[in-house]
């Protein structure tokens, strides 16, 4: 779901408690390296604290796993509470508007805007169930925050077509989960940045929006 965090380092621990440490961590280093690759020493590392503290917390590394994917649907859920898509008026418009916003916070390095759990699933989801359904409660639940928005849009306009409110809202989600696989695979956060275009488009034209002076918050660069 996706931008980045600042963690807590060794020259400033205070910054949370060892668990929370360690979770930050892990979002980080996972983002950057992949589940598989990352050891428990590297987030240790990277938390600064002792393996001893990181086991205190967490029996296995596939528990951590679980409870990053919980922290990421946590911290995540409450950046997209609070950011300025919901200000609109018009559930359309905080429709498109959600989408503008997740184009806007594509930049960086690209483990910064990618997202952890969708960098989990790609790697566990036949190995770690546990971990791929911790994933999946994250991504569905982040999808199902923008089903009340696209049914009122429905109803406003009246549209009356074979989809559904929560079929589109996990169709945002396959298209940004894509749209970062296309980024990792290329280096380039602009094939992330064409799929949110793409999936603009796509939603204008559900809504018959073919005016494009109509919605003022889609745009192309």
């Amino acid at each position: 779901m996706y931008v980045n965090m600042p963690r807590p380092t060794k020259q400033s621990p205070e910054r949370g408690d060892a668990r929370t440490r360690l979770l930050e961590a892990a979002r980080d280093v996972i983002r950057r390296k992949g589940f598989a690759a990352t050891s428990v020493d590297d987030i240790c590392q990277s938390a600064g604290v002792t393996k001893g503290a990181f086991f205190h917390h967490f029996k296995t590394k596939e528990a951590l796993g679980v409870a990053a994917a919980k922290y990421w649907a946590e911290t995540t859920g409450t950046l997209f509470a609070s950011a300025p898509y919901h200000a609109p008026d018009d559930p359309l418009d905080r429709v498109l508007a959600y989408l503008d916003f997740r184009k806007a916070i594509i930049g960086g390095e690209t483990y910064e805007y990618t997202c952890l759990v969708g960098t989990m699933t790609q790697e566990v989801h036949d190995t770690a169930p546990a971990i791929r359904d911790a994933c999946a409660d994250s991504i569905l639940g982040h999808a199902a925050t923008l089903e009340a928005d696209i049914e009122a849009a429905r109803a406003q306009r009246g549209v009356d077509a074979n989809w559904t409110a929560a079929s589109l809202a996990r169709h945002t989600q396959a298209v940004l989960q894509g749209g970062f696989i296309l980024a990792k695979a290329t280096g380039d956060a602009d094939m992330a940045r064409e799929g949110v275009d793409h999936l603009i488009r796509y939603v204008r034209a559900l809504f018959c929006l073919d005016d494009e002076s109509a919605i003022s918050t889609t745009r192309e660069n």
